[in-house]
Formats: C-alpha cells, sequence, structure tokens
C-alpha cells in the first residue's frame, strides 16, 4: 500500500479549513490583529463623524444649513488629517497595538484581581482584620450587638421572640 507522505497534512490542513469555515458561519469574522481592528475603529468612528454631520445640514434652514455642510466638511478635513497621521504609525508598527492590547488586558486581570480580594474581605464572616473599625484597641473583636452599639452587624441570627 503505498501512501502519500504529505497525506496526514493536508487532510490537517483541510479540516482546519473546513472547521474555521464553520466557525466564521456560526460566529462571523475572527478579529484581525489588534493593529486591524484598530484601523477598523477609526474608519467607523470617522464615517461616522462625518457622516452625522454631513446628514444634518438639510434640517437646519437657510443660513444654519449653510454653517452646519461647512462644519461637516471642516470635520472631514480633520478626519482625513488624522487618518494621514495615524496610517503611516500603524504600518510601522504594527506590534505597538499588539502590546498595548496585551497590556490592557493585564491591567483587567489586575483590577479584577483587586475587586475580587475586596469583596472576598467584605463578604467574609465574623472575623475582622486589623485595620477594621469593629475591633476593639486591645484587638479582639467587638460585639456591637451585645453592646448596645449601632455600628455593622455581624452576621448572626436576631432572635425576635
Amino acid at each position: 500500500m503505498s501512501s502519500d507522505p504529505d497525506a496526514w497534512a493536508d487532510a490537517c490542513a483541510e479540516d482546519l479549513e473546513a472547521e474555521k469555515a464553520r466557525r466564521r458561519a456560526r460566529h462571523g469574522e475572527e478579529p484581525g490583529s489588534p493593529a486591524e481592528e484598530f484601523r477598523k475603529l477609526f474608519e467607523a468612528v470617522a464615517e461616522k463623524l462625518t457622516g452625522g454631520l454631513g446628514a444634518a445640514a438639510p434640517l437646519f434652514g437657510g443660513q444654519a444649513a449653510g454653517a452646519a455642510a461647512q462644519a461637516a466638511e471642516t470635520v472631514k478635513g480633520l478626519v482625513n488629517q488624522a487618518k494621514a497621521a495615524v496610517e503611516p504609525v500603524i504600518e510601522r508598527n504594527p506590534q505597538v497595538f499588539d502590546h498595548l492590547a496585551a497590556a490592557g488586558s493585564e491591567l483587567l486581570a489586575a483590577y479584577r484581581s483587586a475587586v475580587e480580594g475586596h469583596e472576598t474581605r467584605w463578604t467574609r464572616g465574623p472575623g475582622l482584620d486589623e485595620d477594621d473599625p469593629r475591633r476593639t484597641p486591645g484587638g479582639e473583636d467587638r460585639d456591637d450587638h451585645e453592646d448596645g452599639g449601632d455600628g455593622p452587624a455581624t452576621g448572626r441570627p436576631i432572635d425576635l421572640d
């Protein structure tokens, strides 16, 4: 039985392409690199800015319509200048956007960790931290219900009978 030495690689490549096509059909296009996504975002914002002002011009009467049209042209000029400045940066330094995306992910992970830590301390049982204001000067946990204090509850059930 003779076999093509690349048959396995060819079959794997076909399966991978079929899986990619199935995922595209189900979830839509995969996002591109951060630089490509930034370019798409910039284009979408520029289109909204220039299209929104130009569409509003006929709503105004007389001189106001002329002023709105002039404002739309000014915004288009500014957007074109910004595009001319941003495009070379994106082309020369696409890895910068990869690093910025990674840094954003790290900042988000650090924020989540901090919030989870605070939530854990806030929802923890009756044991109090050293800096908790419910501790007495001697370091013991103070029971605000027994001494009639109006401080925070300790989480024990209240006997209503």
